[in-house]
């Protein structure tokens, strides 16, 4: 090695080595000197050097993370700083940017690993709690990132994007004024900052408070005129209102700022179907598959049906996707690929099962993915319409297309004796996102309880159940045993079967008792989802079904006004019949 170099120069070389962090390099340079000039007290001195531990690496060590990092060469940081800390392990800001690269290669869970690191070796670091609220949020663990947030601010108690994230997670957390409150002291310390305004616009849109998300949106756009995402949810919150046409305008602008955005043209179909126009609506509706929200699987492209080729002998297969209620609304597409000579097979959760089996058409039920070599093309179940070509007139509307159990039906009709006038009642979806504003106090059903001969019956399970406890009115129960197996809906039908009318917030059990006949009145709010559209009170989806629409926003007093006089007339017309 030192054939081609001066004692000197090695010399040199390996210090500039050990100055970059290369230790193993400089160490082959010192032992290469000595090798030859065993008492060479330059060389002795600097391999003790090197095998002196250090807490820290050398400065320009740590110069070319940060240049590596702000060139965006992220794998490149990984290596270098797991390198760096397996020779200097007590070092956090090494670790720090170990962790920095990880979350920007998408490594959440190795990202937050490193900056739990962080944390441990520098407790006082704010930076690294607020990097580690981040990686936990995005993992889901909300009230650990949550945690991490207060003490990033515990100890920078003016750290305004800390406000900015514990709001998000806040806002993940259904906690929204907490949220808003951490986006307002953001704000007040940062009063230009882009992205607080917008998130508290989300937050303020979830709880309803339109006018004022719009005031944080339009905020937002003064601070950053050309975002489309500020366009979009400004679209969003137009549409609440019912102001489809500028909420449209809204959308099309967000387009228009970023090409292929899934989510408003997403959004823009919405609003087309709203407004009846299916077939355009339909087709921008296709875009949810190109969203990453998107949660079911998406066709291959050489599997795609194009709603024209052939079908005959075909084998089709159409997986489920999104709520029960949709998979009960729109299993009815399935027989019109039978029609077209297609062998269907239908994936779907199993203990959806035993009610889809009762769909005309021969319908081959599966809980798993077939075998490629089975499918000859593929598609998610909320295409089918787009595919039919679906339009007001052509929507299939032969009902019933379910039919509940006869012998379950008859069973439930030796339990339901009371000569009454039955009204199954639901009150409650799933607590979720989308569930906001759709359901409404079982308290409401007080009048419509004290109509003569009028015996409610409860089809509810889950969430919401408790307001049982509550009522000061009478209403039948069912009991345990009531789909309690793991079949699902099988006693709801078979109950609804026995029932003279169902009364129910927009849930699957809505959809359940119009796919079965069932005479029906759904109680919607203001802007409700698509497929219920706006200004009338039939639905083309089930001609069985009346629909009671919100005149003011939130306001449900009106609804149930209306649909206790139109059952007391009901009830009179039924008693002169008799």
């Amino acid at each position: 090695m030192l054939a081609k170099l001066s004692v000197d120069q090695a010399l040199m070389k390996a210090r500039s080595h050990a100055k970059k962090g290369e230790v193993l390099e400089s160490q082959k340079l010192y032992q290469a000197v000595l090798l030859a000039f065993p008492k060479n007290k330059r060389a002795q001195e600097g391999l003790a050097a090197l095998n002196k531990p250090k807490q820290n690496p050398p400065q320009e060590a740590v110069n070319q993370l940060v240049n590596l990092y702000n060139q965006g060469q992220l794998s490149a940081v990984v290596e270098q700083a797991q390198t760096l800390t397996e020779q200097y392990p007590n070092t956090f800001i090494v670790w720090n940017f170990l962790g920095a690269a990880h979350n920007g290669l998408g490594r959440v869970e190795q990202a937050s690993e490193a900056f739990k690191k962080v944390t441990e070796l520098n407790p006082n670091y704010a930076d690294g709690f607020n990097n580690l609220g981040a990686t936990l949020k995005d993992q889901g663990k909300l009230e650990e990132a949550v945690e991490a947030y207060k003490k990033a601010l515990s100890l920078k108690p003016n750290y305004t994007e800390a406000y900015n994230n514990m709001g998000n997670a806040l806002k993940n957390l259904g906690k929204l004024d907490e949220a808003i409150e951490a986006y307002n002291k953001s704000i007040s310390l940062k009063p230009n900052y882009a992205d607080c305004y917008y998130n508290m616009g989300v937050a303020l849109k979830d709880q309803g408070k339109l006018d004022k998300a719009l005031e944080a949106y339009n905020k937002a756009l003064s601070l950053k005129p050309d975002h489309p995402e500020t366009y979009n949810n400004i679209g969003n919150a137009l549409k609440d209102q019912g102001k489809l046409d500028e909420a449209l305008e809204a959308y099309n602008k967000a387009c228009s700022l970023k090409s292929n955005y899934a989510g408003a043209y997403y959004n823009c179909s919405i609003v087309y179907n709203l407004k009846g126009n299916l077939q355009k609506g339909l087709e921008l509706y296709e875009w949810r598959l190109k969203m990453k929200e998107f949660e079911s699987k998406i066709p291959r492209k050489n599997l795609i049906w194009d709603g024209s080729k052939s079908l005959k002998r075909k084998k089709f297969l159409v997986y489920e996707e999104q709520g029960l209620g949709d998979i009960i609304q729109f299993c009815r597409y399935l027989p019109l690929l039978k029609q077209k000579g297609a062998q269907v097979t239908f994936k779907v959760k199993q203990k959806m099962h035993a009610l889809l089996h009762t769909i005309d058409g021969d319908i081959v039920l599966v809980d798993s993915y077939p075998d490629d070599n089975k499918i000859d093309f593929e598609a998610p179940l909320m295409s089918l319409p787009f595919l039919f070509n679906t339009n007001l007139d052509t929507i299939p509307s032969r009902i019933p297309y379910l039919f509940a159990d006869h012998d379950k039906a008859a069973s439930w009709g030796k339990r339901l004796t009371k000569a009454t006038f039955k009204v199954g009642i639901c009150w409650q979806g799933s607590k979720n996102k989308i569930d906001f504003g759709r359901s409404f106090p079982l308290s409401l059903f007080i009048g419509i309880s004290q109509l003569p001969n009028v015996e409610l019956i409860s089809l509810h399970k889950g969430e919401g159940e408790k307001q049982i406890k509550d009522i000061n009115f009478e209403m039948t129960t069912l009991g345990d045993d009531f789909d309690a197996g793991e079949d699902a809906f099988i006693d709801t039908a078979a109950v609804m079967a026995n029932c003279d009318l169902i009364i129910t917030s927009d849930t699957a059990i809505a959809h359940l008792a119009g796919a079965l006949g069932c005479p029906t009145w759904l109680a919607l709010k203001k802007i409700p989802e698509w497929y219920w559209m706006l200004d009338r009170n039939d639905s083309p989806l089930y001609p069985n079904m009346t629909l009671y629409r919100q005149k003011q926003r939130g306001n449900w007093k009106y609804v149930f006004d209306t649909m206790q006089r139109d059952l007391r007339s009901l009830l009179k017309q039924e008693k002169s019949i008799k």
